[in-house]
């Protein structure tokens, strides 16, 4: 496709300018990365946001790998001779890759069929001959000249019906027949299931899908992967009920156009090009387009929890004693001072069947008082509330103010088993490790997630059942746009997080943190240039969004690239500022009356470069998380019996769902707010009123002791 043709397809599409479109495709083709663009070419895409330009990049690989498949489609039917100037101008106008398919699907290459066995009978013209829709005659006489029997032709009813199955797929190879059957299946039809086996342990978690149907149209995105997953468990029987009179009435007005002595012949003959060979791929077809669209709502939710769970704000200067707790083994200690070293690893045994609790608790009071420890983070796996009400019995016993917070510890376990863990401490076993991760992911939960497979973070939705690599792609994007969104600093951050960075590899990272120990603190973003394999695209790419936080130069740990510090340095200069005035409250008063457009036009640099300058200046060194509520810390254990119908709580939302959103309440179990419950009025998805995170208020609902489950709503109830 020309570049100009894929440009206002795009623009069309997206609903942006062409300009905007063309120029961001420009970019992306010159090697550089999707945060880059957004954050240091605005005046170039229009002011384009990531998420934008991620789609402008995706529609361009798919509208790219539709161009190829074209000409190789081209070259294909060219080659068997039969690629006609109407055929060529179909295939060329086709806008999706099913289309395509659909046009090609009559000269494929097929293994044997009744057709083909058909035609090498010699039967194609009888076939030719009921197609012609004869105004007269005798068909099966007209067949008896077909009789052959060194072909293997005996009678004229044999010919007749190899005549029949070459009219078969001749219909089903008909683009213009699929795609309408394919449309009007989606329209009109029904996903029905049935139970076909019995479900193991007797759960009957699908047990609503035993005896269920509903159109095609309505059923919802989590719905179709339940389903999917019930079919590929072997638990459910699936398929589409058509509207078969509409189809079969829509078919023969498309090949009976006229009287016929051949009508009662074509009509069993599309029946059976209907039942035997369209119905079972548009039926295959139609279930893909529900699941790519289950598929996709899916990731885009996990997506969106994954961004929120990374921006979570960090805890910032404190010693915290990290809480892996268990049952037999003990439970493991991990005390991290307020930059997530190490200081030491111990373990204890409350919880049953040891029980040594006296024992348990003068150790940990006494890692409380050695380290002046200020917040314990006890994760959220096996004899958690166990081990929570042993440290809010034990913390009571501190002489100043201590807190305690249940941490998500999802991919912990994943990442004390990984060979980074077991590089960064080859000393402690699998517990240990995850017990220092439980306590880093209070301080910095991006650092510290970075390092985990993000399919292994918990905020997910059938993230087992959706196709891998979309997923991982889809993820991978996130986890970068995050870590530049917040933005690195240098001289502290690992190689997990490094790697994150706009244009930085696995192994440039890597080289970043052995050119740090090799050469002590970086002091400056210029030093960066002397990193192994971090070359002029790669220093240009990574750059701003890489912090030299105590630095020589105040710009180095802010967002500015370094493109713009002659523009910084102008700025400065027409405010009667110096570099050692950033971050005064007169460098603020100033920044605050600048006219953006006059100083712009002033200076000779973009609106949204300037103001991004400006913002910069304002607050260097911010971390946008800083911004976000702070998580909610405990002194002591809500238990299921403490509540009350009614009852008012605050709590944090930890998943968000199609259904739905779950709050941590501080229950062994999260509560539940169905989407129902979310505000008063409609509520299109969960997404719109609630992320990660988010510290809510909520009502309790419904209390079910026996599944230990607690309903919440957000709205406050009248009286």
């Amino acid at each position: 496709m020309e570049t100009s043709l894929m440009t206002k397809t795009i623009a069309d599409e997206l609903q942006l300018k062409q300009g905007q479109v063309g120029q961001t495709i420009t970019l992306l083709d010159e090697g550089n990365t999707v945060p880059f663009i957004a954050r240091y070419r605005k005046e170039m895409t229009g002011q384009l946001d990531e998420t934008q330009i991620r789609s402008i990049e995706e529609r361009v690989r798919y509208l790219r790998n539709l161009s190829v498949r074209k000409e190789e489609v081209l070259r294909l039917i060219d080659e068997q001779g039969k690629l006609t100037d109407e055929l060529s101008q179909s295939i060329q106008q086709a806008t999706k890759l099913q289309e395509v398919e659909d046009l090609y699907r009559p000269y494929k290459q097929k293994r044997r069929t009744r057709a083909t066995v058909a035609k090498e009978k010699g039967l194609q013209p009888l076939a030719d001959h009921v197609l012609a829709l004869p105004a007269d005659g005798d068909l099966l006489a007209e067949a008896a000249r077909y009789i052959d029997f060194e072909k293997g032709v005996e009678t004229a009813e044999e010919a007749l019906q190899g005549a029949m199955d070459i009219i078969a797929e001749h219909v089903s190879d008909d683009a213009d027949v699929r795609k309408w059957i394919r449309v009007r299946t989606y329209e009109k039809g029904t996903l029905v299931t049935e139970q076909k086996e019995a479900e193991k342990d007797g759960k009957n978690v699908y047990q609503m899908y035993y005896t269920y149907s509903e159109p095609l149209k309505k059923v919802v995105p989590h719905r179709v992967l339940a389903i999917n997953r019930g079919e590929n468990e072997g638990i459910l029987k699936v398929s589409i009920d058509a509207p078969l009179e509409e189809i079969r009435s829509y078919m023969q007005r498309s090949l009976i156009k006229r009287p016929t002595v051949a009508r009662e012949v074509l009509e069993h003959t599309l029946d059976d090009a209907y039942k035997r060979l369209i119905a079972p791929s548009i039926e295959r077809e139609v279930r893909a387009q529900l699941t790519d669209v289950a598929e996709e709502r899916a990731i885009h939710i996990f997506a969106e929890n994954l961004r929120n769970l990374l921006l979570q704000p960090p805890v910032k200067g404190k010693v915290v004693l990290g809480v892996d707790p268990a049952y037999r083994t003990g439970c493991k200690l991990a005390v991290v001072d307020e930059t997530g070293k190490l200081l030491e690893v111990a373990v204890i045994y409350p919880t049953p069947p040891v029980s040594k609790v006296e024992e348990a608790k003068r150790k940990m009071l006494e890692l409380i008082d050695r380290y002046k420890a200020e917040l314990v983070a006890i994760g959220n796996g096996t004899a958690s509330r166990e081990t929570e009400q042993f440290v809010a019995d034990t913390l009571k016993d501190v002489k100043r103010e201590i807190f305690y917070i249940i941490v998500n510890e999802a991919g912990a376990s994943v990442y004390s088993a990984s060979p980074l863990a077991k590089d960064e401490f080859p000393d402690l076993d699998v517990a240990e490790r995850s017990a220092i991760s439980i306590a880093r992911r209070i301080q910095d939960p991006l650092a510290e997630l970075v390092k985990i497979d993000p399919k292994s973070v918990g905020v997910g939705q059938y993230q087992h059942d959706v196709t891998q690599s979309r997923l991982a792609e889809s993820l991978q994007f996130v986890v970068q746009s995050a870590v530049n969104h917040v933005g690195v600093d240098v001289n502290t951050a690992s190689p997990s997080l490094l790697q994150y960075v706009s244009g930085v590899s696995k192994q440039v990272a890597a080289n970043i943190v052995k050119f740090r120990e090799e050469n002590g603190r970086i002091s400056g973003r210029q030093q960066l240039k002397k990193v192994p394999r971090l070359g002029a695209k790669t220093y240009e790419q990574c750059i701003g969004f890489l912090r030299v936080m105590e630095g020589d130069n105040p710009l180095d740990k802010t967002p500015i690239h370094p493109e713009s510090y002659e523009a910084t340095y102008k700025l400065l200069e027409a405010l009667d500022l110096k570099s050692s005035d950033i971050g005064t409250e007169a460098c603020r008063e100033k920044l605050q009356k600048v006219d953006v457009a006059a100083m712009a036009e002033a200076l000779e640099i973009g609106r949204p470069t300037l103001a991004d300058i400006i913002e910069s200046l304002l607050r260097p060194g911010r971390d946008p998380r800083d911004e976000l509520p702070k998580p909610i810390l405990h002194q002591d254990v809500l238990k299921l019996t403490d509540l009350g119908k009614g009852m008012k709580l605050q709590g944090t939302v930890r998943n968000v769902v199609d259904f739905g959103a779950f709050v941590d309440i501080g229950l062994k179990n999260d509560g539940l707010v169905h989407i129902s419950r979310m505000r008063k009025g409609f509520v299109k998805h969960p997404l719109d009123v609630v992320s990660v995170g988010d510290i809510v208020d909520v009502w309790v609902v419904d209390i079910d002791e026996q599944r230990q489950r607690v309903g919440l709503s957000m709205v406050e109830p009248v009286g």
